[in-house]
């Protein structure tokens, strides 16, 4: 990597910051634009001299990795070749229809149609593609048809800063209606009979604060329900029996459900049971009673609990499924006839079915009929159904080798029905390939899981490179799935890899708990011990691994950084959340007060703000020999904001001490998610493993 061009110079205003008696100087505040609402709905607002140096940033990032080009474009066709052009997904029937997505060959978005039931013409309910001819970012969230089949609803963005416009068609028409919904975070519910549209409004600051009823063709909007509360979402949804509207509102630790009588949609909402600090639940009608899946009763790992339709408060619920610890109980969902849970234990889950006869059996898991693989690594997901009245369940399966099937599970009979099997044009035959989970030992003697996906014939004595890929914030699981992304690595000889650090949920609730507020810096020692179990075991070496990260993981990227920079030969940060300590402390920020109970709060909080201070990855650079570093963000991303990418990497440049180059790529046309388009996004990751390849090979591993 030499005669590189040199990076944008970053002008330097120091601005003094004063929190809790403690001063620090930030240099490159002033890349936030103080009008960054007007640039998230407007991105041509942007102040003239932050656009002029984000463009210079992006020209650097171009001209330093134009030897990579080549590599770029033949990843993307790999990555294009593994897609199905025309791809269809299973139909999903709901009373005289059947409903589904498709592609159209070479479209970017699909087309969204229904069918009479066992066949029939095809109805196009939505054109994506259509709507987004001529705009460089489109984005379509929500869309769904009303229960009496009359109207189709769906949320637009054409910006990415999640801004959404509600639209409604008539089905009988074609026609879209006047008066869309505007200032919407995307989030909408039909009432059961179809004649009411509850939707969430959003505010100034991109917080959902309120949700509005009006007429499903059009009308006056009457408030509903209004959250008081700046840390806490809220949402609408209608049961899965469509006897019940709900409204949730909740923060990361804290949530309440309110009801509203589906057959009495004007009704003001009534509280289900009081927020209760520290307590999780979430209301599901069946029959006679509300399924409550929560972790009241100190419930680490979560039970599921029941009580009457006509008194759901938390004095009238009982045990109906029992906590078991290390047995991470993630949703449920329930037909007619059946309920079902799906639940994690050691990073892999299972599937659990019971019928409503048998809801009152002493012990649930012992009659529960269980969907679950003998495999070492693996995913088992729920998918959706429109229909209550039914024994049909759909669940998904996949594996970092074997490509997602969808199956039918007859609840009553037992039968299981492959109904499809995700197609890879290019070929792909799952025998080269093999799938380890590995455990590595963290700092406090944690045993940390590693899932990685080979090809058979790679060596494991230290020569292969690897990616390292890792999350590990709000209990998200990063799941064993099958990508069709990362067999373009794989197949040059690479090992793909995700740490599961504490912050997830893949070994339970309480891996989220380790890895959260005091506990947070788990997460990045967690990291660490897993590069380097997989260094002492053979898979990799020292200064052959690239690590990878996106939003919140983006801010485990900044934090291994600092910790173990000697380590990784490159570091992708995709719209990393790195200037910690300055967003936590500003509340004009859409996330902001919703995330305290995440991270803490640094501003009516020393503790925590010594905490945060002690971690930021901002605020903790110092002259170490950092890796090469690409920053991606959005610049109209409401979530994780344009000018922490951009700021970390000023910063980044001034103190690192190994001469690598700091990238820093900004999307002009997107926001969080980066590009919209299924194509547009592949763009994204070729880049992301193009940058990988040059980072540990540089021009040597550019051949195509």
């Amino acid at each position: 990597m030499t005669d590189q061009p040199a990076p944008p110079v970053a002008r330097r205003e120091d601005r003094r910051i004063e929190q809790h008696g403690v001063v620090r100087i930030d240099p490159y505040a002033w890349m936030k634009d103080e009008n960054w609402q007007a640039v998230l709905r407007d991105p041509s607002a942007l102040r003239g001299d932050i656009a002029t140096h984000l463009r210079a940033e992006n020209l650097y990032a171009e001209t330093l990795l134009t030897p990579t080009r080549a590599l770029q474009d033949a990843i993307l066709a790999e990555m294009k070749g593994r897609l199905k052009q025309d791809e269809m997904s299973a139909p999903v029937p709901d009373g005289p229809f059947e409903y589904y997505a498709r592609y159209e060959p070479g479209a970017q978005h699909p087309v969204h149609a229904r069918r009479t039931r066992g066949g029939g013409g095809e109805e196009i309910l939505l054109d994506v593609q259509k709507l987004s001819e001529g705009k460089d970012y489109y984005v379509v969230a929500g869309a769904q048809h009303a229960p009496n089949h009359d109207l189709h609803a769906y949320a637009e963005d054409s910006q990415g800063s999640e801004v959404y416009r509600i639209q409604v068609r008539d089905l009988a028409t074609g026609e879209t209606l006047a008066d869309p919904v505007d200032s919407s975070t995307g989030d909408f519910a039909f009432s059961p009979a179809g004649d009411w549209l509850f939707w969430t409004w959003r505010d100034e600051n991109g917080r959902p604060a309120k949700i509005y009823r009006r007429p499903s063709r059009g009308g006056a909007d009457t408030l509903v329900y209004e959250e008081r509360d700046p840390g806490f979402f809220i949402g609408v949804s209608l049961s899965a029996s469509r006897g019940w509207i709900m409204i949730t509102a909740g923060d990361q630790e804290t949530s309440e459900t309110l009801l509203i009588p589906g057959d009495d949609p004007t009704a003001a909402p009534f509280v289900a049971a009081p927020r209760s600090k520290g307590e999780r639940y979430e209301l599901i009608p069946w029959r006679d009673r509300f399924v409550i899946h929560t972790n009241h009763g100190g419930a680490i790992d979560f039970t599921l609990m029941q009580a009457p339709l006509d008194n759901p408060d938390r004095a009238a619920w009982r045990t109906l499924v029992p906590h078991q610890a290390g047995h991470f109980i993630i949703g449920a969902t329930v037909f007619s006839g059946h309920l079902v849970w799906i639940e994690r234990k050691d990073v892999n889950n299972r599937i659990l079915v019971i019928r409503f006869a048998d809801a009152d059996a002493a012990d649930l898991r012992a009659v529960a009929h269980a969907i679950a693989v003998p495999e070492e690594a693996y995913l088992l997901s729920l998918d959706g159904s429109y229909e209550y009245d039914t024994a049909t369940l759909r669940y998904g399966y996949q594996s970092p080798t074997t490509p997602r099937r969808w199956y039918e599970f007859d609840m009553a009979t037992g039968e299981t029905i492959l109904r499809k099997t995700q197609e890879i044009p290019s070929g792909h035959d799952p025998s080269l390939y093999v799938t380890r989970r590995l455990e590595a030992r963290a700092p406090d003697g944690a045993m940390v899981p590693i899932t990685l996906l080979m090809r058979r014939d790679t060596p494991v004595d230290g020569s292969a490179p690897l990616l390292l890929y890792g999350y590990g914030s709000y209990g998200h699981a990063i799941e064993a799935s099958f990508s069709t992304r990362a067999l373009s690595l794989v197949d040059r000889g690479w090992i793909h890899a995700v740490a599961h650090v504490r912050g997830g949920s893949e070994k339970g609730w309480g891996w989220f708990l380790d890895g959260r507020g005091p506990a947070k810096p788990n997460s990045f020692s967690d990291f660490v011990a897993c590069a380097r179990h997989l260094i002492e075991t053979g898979y990799t070496a020292s200064g052959r691994i690239v690590a990878h990260g996106a939003s919140a993981g983006g801010l485990l990227m900044g934090g291994v950084a600092n910790l173990a920079p000697e380590l990784f030969a490159g570091i992708v940060a995709q719209v990393p959340f790195v200037d910690m300590l300055n967003t936590m402390s500003d509340l004009s920020l859409p996330l902001t007060p919703p995330e305290w109970p995440e991270w803490g709060n640094p501003i009516e909080d020393e503790a925590a703000y010594r905490l945060i201070a002690s971690y930021s990855p901002y605020d903790n650079l110092a002259p170490r020999p950092y890796p090469a570093i690409l920053a991606m963000g959005g610049l109209s991303d409401p979530r994780v904001t344009y000018w922490e990418p951009a700021k970390w990497a000023a910063r980044l440049r001034d103190v690192t001490t190994s001469g690598r180059p700091v990238l820093c790529r900004i999307n002009m046309e997107a926001g969080h998610g980066g590009a919209s388009g299924r194509f547009d996004s592949l763009k994204e990751a070729a880049l992301v493993q193009a940058f990988a390849i040059w980072c540990i090979e540089g021009t040597d591993g550019l051949t195509p």
